[in-house]
């Protein structure tokens, strides 16, 4: 090896393959922005053009929506419940 190719060799990671920890955070911190001006403009679209109910239909879901994207770990509590509810052992 050339002596200028030594310090361009990868270091060789603790855990091999991809770190995931964070995963969800960072897409909460990417996403979570774009999703609040989407459904703001959308909202006073709706407000604008006086569609009460499409209004209201659209908030629900976008409240729907927003307690999936931003409450952690609701998909696996609700899924353990339905579990547990339907009899199904849970580890």
């Amino acid at each position: 090896m050339l002596p200028q190719h030594v310090g361009a060799a990868p270091s060789p990671s603790p855990t091999p393959g991809l770190d995931t920890d964070n995963l969800a955070k960072w897409l909460r911190d990417i996403f979570g922005p774009l999703f609040l001006v989407v459904v703001s403009i959308v909202a006073i679209f709706f407000l604008f053009t006086r569609e009460i109910t499409r209004f209201v239909q659209f908030i629900l879901l976008a409240i729907g929506i927003g307690v999936i994207f931003y409450v952690p770990n609701i998909i696996e509590t609700t899924a353990k419940a339905i579990a547990v509810a339907l009899g199904i052992k849970t580890s």
